[in-house]
């Protein structure tokens, strides 16, 4: 027989220690989930926004003006560019807002979905605009100086790339998540 009595444990979620950014001796900012940063998912999610962005900024400073040379290649890359970065940003701004948010929609059937969507789109939209750049521009960058379309369009198929292999790594972590629950 026990005469110990009952044991009282302190629970911290819902409390100031749970999130937010350290000042000094008290916490601010506790509605950021600032874990979630330090995260591979974390990492990911942000290279896949901030790429996202780039290739969107590429395409619309550099490219618009020759999107009729580029053609169908040019909408496809853009189109993919704006959804998936749009996505992006919300997924991360959700994430880093709520950690409720990231375990729930985290181990949804969205993330894994859309992250493999758009892991196609953009292998899909940058093999396309590859060959449309190497086909329609390359002759005039190399006749005519200061064509700056040619490089820019180069840096938007390879960050396109990039950014598919993040998505298909990110889509295979989402199946892990999803598998497991957690």
């Amino acid at each position: 027989m026990n005469n110990m009595g009952p044991i009282i444990r302190m629970s911290s979620s819902g409390t100031h220690g749970a999130g937010g950014v350290g000042c000094c001796c008290f916490r601010c900012c506790t509605c950021i989930h600032v874990d979630f940063f330090k995260s591979l998912p974390g990492i990911i999610k942000m290279c896949e926004t901030v790429i996202s962005g780039l290739i969107q900024s590429l395409l619309i400073n550099y490219g618009l003006r020759y999107s009729s040379s580029i053609g169908s290649a040019f909408e496809g890359s853009l189109t993919t560019a704006s959804a998936c970065f749009l996505t992006s940003a919300l997924l991360l701004a959700c994430y880093t807002i709520s950690e409720k948010s990231y375990k729930l929609i985290r181990s949804s059937l969205f993330e894994m979905m859309f992250n493999s969507l758009a892991c196609f789109l953009y292998l899909s939209s940058a093999s396309y605009l590859a060959f449309a750049t190497k086909l329609f521009l390359m002759t005039e960058y190399y006749l005519r100086p200061g064509f700056d379309v040619y490089p820019a369009m180069t840096a938007a198929y390879i960050l396109s790339g990039v950014v598919g292999v993040l998505h298909g790594a990110d889509a295979y972590l989402s199946f892990v998540h999803y598998k497991t629950g957690r």
